[in-house]
């Protein structure tokens, strides 16, 4: 009897252990739902309501929607801000994470002085973006700032623009920005991925003759595959959330003539107004925050659908 009582505990003891192993992840989960759930699930109800300032009107199903994509200005407004996201995805694409590789390359190579490399490329991703927005606002200053100096001190006058007021430079001079911001963060990805490819299948590609950017192109990036994925995954969501460098520079209008707004940006302006006195619509708001969420999401799945398909075959 006692033996069996002994067995019985244990199989209670047992089971109380694996139920306490189940009540971990739940505070996770619940911060999780308030945070991330929540707002997504309130953003959409809040889309189907009229809005009369911060008060809740009438349910008008999808008319906030319909609004968003053919009253103006809120349509052209959109489009617009849409395609500056793209533009700005691609320059991230290009200077951003092409830096970021050379750069992870470069030290991967054990140059002298890595260690300083290391914190010296990842230094500017521990300022805040507000204040790389104000220093990086004094430097492309038209009158007094650092660029324009330069410029004009090396005989390029012709080159010193106002770069923050010009509609044709502005947005690609924050995408600039960001990049330089971004570029030590995307550096040490990539770099954790060159250290996991083994030394023996870079000798003996070597052997093979293949060196410099066929080595490269042949074997190292082939290798760094899920790497690379988890780069462009966050340089996507990145660039299409992208608000506070905008918003710092240049306003919540997208100055000069919305030559910078982008979809978070029309999304501040558009639920809560404007400096300039303009009400906000919050249902309106809502709407486009939904479209933000569901064209991220649904990009982000498409390509790892991809991915997945690929690493199958």
């Amino acid at each position: 009897m006692g033996k069996a009582n002994n067995d019985s505990l244990d199989i209670r003891g047992g089971m109380r252990k694996k139920w306490l192993v189940h009540l971990f992840p739940l505070p996770a989960v619940a911060i999780y739902t308030i945070f991330i759930v929540y707002p997504i699930l309130a953003a959409f109800t809040y889309s189907l309501f009229e809005w009369k300032g911060l008060v809740m009107g009438g349910f008008n199903q999808f008319e906030n929607y319909k609004r968003l994509f053919m009253e103006e200005p809120y349509n052209t407004m959109f489009w617009n801000a849409l395609s500056h996201n793209v533009y700005y995805f691609m320059i991230e694409m290009l200077v951003q994470n092409t830096i970021a590789f050379a750069l992870a390359y470069v030290i991967y190579k054990k140059i002298k002085g890595v260690s300083f490399f290391k914190v010296a490329y990842f230094l500017p991703r521990l300022l805040s973006i507000i204040v790389v927005g104000f220093l990086w606002k004094l430097i492309l200053n038209p009158n007094i700032g650092v660029l324009n100096a330069t410029l004009r001190a090396v005989g390029l006058d012709s080159w010193a623009t106002a770069w923050l007021g010009n509609p044709d430079t502005a947005l690609t001079a924050i995408a600039l920005i960001n990049s330089w911001f971004a570029i030590g963060f995307y550096m040490l990805i990539l770099l954790a991925g060159l250290q996991s490819i083994s030394v023996e299948v870079l000798e003996a590609a070597k052997l093979d003759g293949a060196t410099g950017l066929k080595l490269i192109r042949s074997v190292v990036l082939p290798m760094m595959f899920q790497p690379l994925v988890i780069v462009i995954v966050m340089t996507f969501i990145q660039s299409f959330e992208a608000f506070e460098l905008v918003f710092a520079m240049q306003g919540s209008m997208g100055e000069p003539y919305y030559s910078t707004d982008l979809l978070a940006v029309f999304f501040y302006r558009t639920a809560f107004g404007t400096s300039g006195g303009d009400a906000g619509s919050l249902g309106i708001g809502s709407a486009l925050a939904v479209v933000m969420f569901v064209i991220i999401a649904t990009i982000s799945a498409l390509f790892m659908r991809y991915v997945n398909k690929r690493e199958q075959t």
